[in-house]
């Protein structure tokens, strides 16, 4: 079997860890030293379920405002493109600039250069920082910034998943908006805690590659008033 090569490294802000990028053959890899492949182009099936089934919750595609939290392989990206309409937009943080000139670069043609998109706009930034001061400004909120709500990658994505984050996000999100959050594996605490913060919640799992591979989970949060 042809080996992985190593494209290149990137230090995630604080205590994350590097992040590398492999390559072999046609297929790209990003783990996290010491623990771990993230994704893989090979298998994004729930990536593009995260937007898919986001986008099919929204009440209107055509001039939606998206914030997606976590660039990724840029699928979910791809995937939000497609189900929205010219005049929609989508704000995407990432909090690691490496993997924004990844996405630019070598792993472009796999999502289909979304990034490219007139309709894209990216910050290099916490997504965090974007919640903090956003007031009913998104139709939905995107996340997927680690393995779930334990902060793999990035200890401070705790927040985001905490009650304080979570009223950030509501409080970001337009009424009737849809956060939407996906995970690894089940997390009977963090769904109570959206529930506490007063979003009304459907939990669903996904495969990780169509109608194979690993179950994930996403959350579709929705504020309703």
């Amino acid at each position: 079997m042809t080996p992985w090569v190593l494209l290149n490294s990137a230090q995630v802000p604080g205590d994350g860890g590097e992040l590398r990028l492999y390559r072999r053959g046609d297929e790209f890899s990003i783990s996290i030293a010491g623990r771990g492949e993230l994704m893989n182009t090979r298998v994004h099936g729930s990536e593009d379920a995260l937007a898919e089934r986001t986008c099919a919750r929204l009440e209107n595609t055509t001039t939606a405002q998206l914030l997606i939290g976590g660039l990724g392989m840029g699928f979910t990206l791809a995937a939000a493109l497609r189900q929205l309409g010219e005049q929609a937009r989508v704000l995407v943080a990432e909090l690691v600039p490496a993997v924004v000139a990844w996405n630019r670069g070598p792993l472009g043609e796999h999502a289909g250069h979304p990034l490219e998109d007139t309709r894209v706009t990216v910050r290099e930034v916490d997504v965090a920082r974007i919640l903090e001061t956003g007031h009913q400004a998104y139709d939905a909120i995107l996340l997927d910034v680690d393995n779930g709500p334990e902060g793999l990658t990035h200890k401070a994505n705790d927040w985001l998943y905490s009650v304080n984050g979570l009223n950030a996000a509501y409080a970001a999100l337009r009424p009737r908006g849809v956060l939407a959050v996906w995970s690894a594996g089940p997390d009977r605490k963090f769904l109570q805690r959206l529930k506490k913060v007063g979003f009304e919640v459907d939990e669903v799992r996904v495969r990780a590659h169509g109608k194979k591979g690993a179950r994930h989970i996403i959350w579709f949060a929705r504020r309703i008033t």
